[in-house]
């Protein structure tokens, strides 16, 4: 099958996670998962949790225990924690959930990174993969990171994404 025709095979809508890891932010200044879920939400698909979580892996681990066992739930999106600080700790955290890692997400997200800051870019440890059949997408936690990942990269696949994740 062509990717024209797996993507229009792909579900329209998708159910989805927003989790904001921080120790910082707080629902009043959350821009950044504020964004994701309003064009997750202005593309017409479901944000059925949102939380804001402190960098601690424990806490975040338990709470993708408990997204990964929600039967509707297909896409769980991560901000922040992806940085190189010794708090950062989204990364190390998703990656041995992983079963299957999308290498292509982070290389493409840093690429455009790269167009819009330069060199910084190589600070940028956006990861994504597949988890029983859920897509895991981990984006640093600036809003500039959010417009970019949504805009062009994960909007425009999103549905596709799901549809291969549950084949």
């Amino acid at each position: 099958m062509s990717y024209h025709k797996h993507k229009e095979a792909s579900p329209v809508s998708v159910s989805c996670a927003v989790l904001t890891v921080s120790d910082s932010r707080t629902e009043k200044d959350d821009e950044s998962g504020r964004i994701l879920r309003q064009k997750l939400e202005q593309n017409g698909h479901r944000v059925i949790s949102h939380a804001i979580l402190k960098n601690d892996a424990n806490t975040l681990e338990n709470r993708l225990e408990e997204l990964l066992a929600m039967k509707e739930l297909q896409v769980i999106i991560t901000s922040g924690g992806t940085g190189t600080g010794s708090r950062d700790i989204t990364v190390e955290t998703v990656s041995p959930m992983l079963e299957k890692r999308l290498d292509g997400f982070g290389e493409l997200f840093r690429f455009l990174t790269y167009q819009e800051l330069g060199t910084a870019s190589i600070m940028s440890r956006a990861v994504g993969g597949i988890s029983r059949g859920k897509v895991i997408l981990c984006l640093p936690g600036s809003p500039g990171a959010a417009n970019l990942a949504m805009d062009r990269v994960i909007l425009p696949e999103i549905s596709h994404l799901v549809r291969e994740a549950t084949r």
